[in-house]
């Protein structure tokens, strides 16, 4: 009776223990765990702050560099603007451009130590064209040179024009150079109004008044389509090149190309409208936030009024019209109509320009593959590059070498050529373009 008693007495005590025993487990596997979730923090924690010191002492290290590079020159401020205001590129991871971005507004700002040009520095010469948000002139310095460039072509911004908005043609400008049949920019100034662009000097000013000025001696001349194909040719290498870039110009005009020996020194110019795809969230096209800015309607394509669409396909069109502007000498297209509203409904019906009088047959089928549509019809400026080349070639297997003309001058000294080296057109350098 009692060695019974006693057994059941000595239960509730093995039975406390295994509950304490158990519960003392628990609490150790249970700050087991919070100290390694804690320990796993901390070394993620560590890793982030010396990612975050790297990236600070990059963001440092920048301005620094870019000061040695060029001192003193004013950097554009659009960079940051528009990489705040358009999508990253999508080949460019996140975490790369993380560490790449541009500092602060503040440190940019502090980049720009004033202008290097101020209109008071110029001594204009000549009036080359007024466009409606700049006027070109043919100028020099009043003292000295612009980087060893005693004449230049300058463009002065007229009032109301956003700095942002010549920011980004000269961030596209500079993206542009070492091509001979663009017009390279010199020096800028973005910081005070008028802004101001300097850029290489041009004998002849724009392409539509040489053709203008010069048309007596030019529609006598029986060279004269072989002419306007080697001017047409660099025209197409100089978009050829803007395609490279991604650049769309969106402005493409006779009136834009400008000409320093015609026809082998034209030179693509005028660079306002212009998009830089690179930045821009669709890297094929480009869909206008606002589609009311005013554009020049007679050389735009119909999908632009159709789909407020454009295009490296649109500045295919635009050639097209360029085409035809150099065979009329400069008339505006679509002559007969007066109003906006008639010229967008004639380009929206599938209306075209009349094939001009004169026009060699080679140059009036490329000028209407410009025109064709769907746009996706329209060929490659690297297509066209090829098909004036043929063209040119053909004419070089008939150069009249008895009696070689090595130069014409006219009395204003603007109209030059060389007839019996027409063949030199194609050049080394030309074909390291294509």
């Amino acid at each position: 009776m009692t060695n019974n008693s006693t057994a059941c007495s000595g239960r509730p005590p093995d039975l406390l223990v295994s509950v304490l025993i158990g519960a003392l487990t628990f609490a150790v596997v249970v700050v087991t765990l919070l100290g390694v979730v804690c320990l796993r923090k901390y070394r993620s924690l560590v890793q982030t702050i010396r990612q975050l010191k790297g990236s600070r002492l990059l963001l440092d290290a920048v301005p620094r560099l870019e000061a040695h590079i060029m001192p003193g020159r004013p950097v554009p401020a659009m960079v940051r603007e528009e990489e705040e205001e358009e999508d990253l590129p999508p080949q460019i991871p996140l975490q790369q451009m993380s560490t790449v971005r541009s500092p602060p507004r503040r440190l940019w700002k502090g980049l720009q130590q004033g202008p290097h040009v101020t209109k008071s520095d110029l001594n204009l010469l000549q009036l080359i064209k007024a466009g409606k948000e700049g006027v070109f002139y043919q100028a020099r310095m009043t003292r000295g040179t612009c980087k060893g460039h005693s004449m230049f072509t300058c463009k002065i911004s007229k009032e109301g024009v956003r700095p942002k908005h010549v920011d980004t043609e000269v961030s596209i400008m500079r993206k542009l150079v070492h091509h001979k049949n663009i017009l390279q920019l010199l020096d800028w100034n973005t910081t005070e109004e008028p802004y101001i662009l300097i850029m290489e000097n041009v004998s002849s000013g724009t392409l539509r008044s040489f053709l203008q000025t010069n048309r007596v001696h030019l529609s006598t001349d029986p060279e004269l389509q072989s002419l306007l194909t080697i001017a047409s040719y660099h025209i197409a290498l100089a978009l050829q090149h803007l395609r490279c870039k991604m650049i769309v110009h969106c402005d493409l005009a006779l009136r834009n190309i400008m000409v320093n020996k015609f026809p082998w020194e034209v030179k693509v110019a005028e660079f306002g409208l212009s998009r830089d795809l690179t930045r821009m969230t669709s890297r094929r096209s480009s869909r206008w936030r606002n589609p009311r800015q005013r554009v020049p309607l007679r050389w735009y394509p119909p999908e632009y009024f159709k789909n407020n669409y454009y295009s490296f396909k649109g500045d295919v069109w635009a050639f097209g019209v360029v085409l035809w502007e150099m065979q009329t000498f400069g008339t505006l297209p679509y002559p007969h109509l007066e109003t906006s509203e008639a010229v967008v409904y004639h380009i929206c019906i599938g209306h075209k320009n009349t094939n001009p009088e004169g026009c060699r047959p080679e140059i009036l089928h490329i000028m209407r593959d410009c025109w064709l549509e769907p746009y996706t019809l329209r060929p490659s400026f690297t297509d066209i590059v090829r098909m004036l080349e043929n063209i040119m070639e053909n004419d070089a297997d008939y150069v009249d070498v008895e009696s070689p003309q090595h130069l014409v001058k006219d009395e204003d000294g603007q109209y030059h050529e060389a007839k019996c080296l027409r063949a030199a057109s194609v050049t080394l350098e030309d074909t390291n373009h294509i």
